[in-house]
């Protein structure tokens, strides 16, 4: 029994941390409509509302459940269930490519 319970907790684990191929045609369309994003996610995926999460460099898994948790209404949202019910597969797709393909990187302050 135990064996089975891992096995079958194993394989939805493996299957998200697959990483597939990102064309450059999904990057571009994913980036022309984060536009609609923007205003609160930021174009470059850093948030411009202050209650609004980063998306820059998030797992295009993560971002495709979600929003698909979102449009489905499954997860609500004020403005994110209105925005995502209007997403088609592809439009998901493409938005979690563009954002989870964006690089973050952290800087130290200098120590005085």
């Amino acid at each position: 029994m135990i064996k089975t319970v891992t096995q079958i907790l194993s394989v939805p684990l493996i299957l998200t941390s697959l990483v597939l191929p990102v064309t450059a045609a999904e990057l571009a369309a994913g980036k022309e409509k984060a536009g609609m994003c923007a205003t609160c996610h930021g174009i470059d995926g850093i948030a411009k509302a202050p209650n609004a999460p980063n998306l820059a460099g998030t797992n295009a898994f993560y971002i495709t459940e979600q929003l698909k948790a979102f449009r489905s209404g499954a997860r609500q949202h004020q403005q994110m269930s209105i925005i995502a019910s209007g997403l088609s597969d592809e439009d998901i797709a493409d938005l979690a490519a563009w954002y989870s393909a964006i690089k973050v990187t952290a800087t130290m302050p200098a120590v005085e």
